[in-house]
């Protein structure tokens, strides 16, 4: 018989058990259910890995060659992804029933009670959970005032085409990442910006109960908003800036700042933010002395994880930034 796929993520295991009854107490401790028919626990391999960030997880589950059933606790007040690596998972997440491949992923929102899955024997997918405060508080910077009732999610998502395939990219991206050592997610400042992109990128792609709502707002906007907003970034590099408080800047709601951007500088608001950090670190740099530090200059503007964003810079400008500083004062523009 073929072995399946090596577990991802055990530099970061967070739980593992072959035994029913220590699985069971410790998803009930994060309030959820577990439910392995007898016939099947000498098959049990208990296996969660994954990093919990600021507001919100990704990880690693498998049960192993047992087929199980799971849910989520009445009180969890989090929105669940479901992404099948390999096998089969069914999901019943209220009146619907989503079937989950590798093709198709589920998605439960807090303001349906009734979600549990099934999962057949070698199952393994990546799970991402987005906390329900964090999620209304991007929709009220996108809508630019609260919601009145928590977000709906349809619960199927079409991994093979379109939003799905791009948002089911993001996420494997970030898994991979962190199978390294020294993820980028392990930053504060990265991990707040993967966190509002992701959940940017679901509120404005998966059809919800707020979905015609953002459509809406797709008004024409002055370039005098773009140009609050970048004057904000500007006042701010060296902060830990979020969408919502460029919003607040800008004095338009997020959906419309977003698409405008888009259209004005064709980059979002926060890679917009990214590109003004890189370019004032290379105006430091230039002006400095060849003894100042590369480090001390980067994290005045916001940058920590050195090796990201030394690739960046790279990138953007063709040269490292020791090459930069390295150059005689007289030949570091050129």
């Amino acid at each position: 018989m073929t072995q399946p796929p090596a577990p991802l993520l055990e530099g970061l295991r967070i739980f593992q058990s072959r035994n029913a009854e220590e699985t069971r107490a410790f998803l009930r401790g994060k309030n959820y259910g577990f439910d392995l028919p007898p016939r099947q626990a000498a098959g049990l391999d208990t296996r969660i890995n994954g990093l919990y960030l600021p507001q919100s997880y990704v990880g690693y589950i498998q049960y192993g060659a047992a087929s199980v059933s799971f849910s989520s606790g009445r009180d969890r007040s989090d929105y669940w992804v479901q992404l099948p690596l390999r096998g089969h998972l069914q999901g019943t997440v209220g009146h619907d029933l989503v079937e989950c491949t590798p093709r198709r992923a589920a998605i439960a929102s807090p303001a349906i009670e009734d979600c549990h899955f099934l999962t057949e024997p070698n199952c393994a997918r990546i799970q991402l959970s987005l906390h329900g405060v964090a999620v209304s508080a991007q929709l009220a910077a996108l809508l630019g005032e609260p919601p009145d009732a928590p977000v709906s999610f349809v619960p199927g998502m079409d991994l093979t085409r379109g939003h799905g395939r791009s948002f089911a990219r993001y996420i494997l991206m970030a898994v991979m990442d962190l199978e390294r050592s020294g993820s980028v997610l392990r930053d504060r400042l990265t991990a707040g910006a993967f966190e509002q992109f992701i959940t940017t990128a679901l509120l404005l792609s998966q059809p919800h109960n707020y979905g015609e709502a953002l459509q809406r707002l797709d008004r024409p906007m002055a370039p005098r908003d773009v140009k609050r907003a970048i004057d904000y970034m500007q006042c701010h590099l060296d902060a830990s800036i979020t969408l919502a408080d460029i919003v607040a800047a800008s004095g338009v709601p997020g959906r419309t700042l977003y698409k405008h951007f888009k259209d004005w500088k064709g980059v979002s608001p926060m890679r917009h933010l990214r590109n003004i950090r890189l370019a004032q670190v290379r105006e430091a740099l230039i002006r400095a002395d060849p003894e100042e530090n590369v480090t001390a200059v980067a994290m005045s503007l916001g940058f920590t994880h050195m090796g990201r964003f030394s690739v960046e810079y790279r990138r953007r400008f063709g040269e490292s930034p020791s090459q930069t500083l390295g150059k005689p004062r007289g030949h570091r523009r050129r």
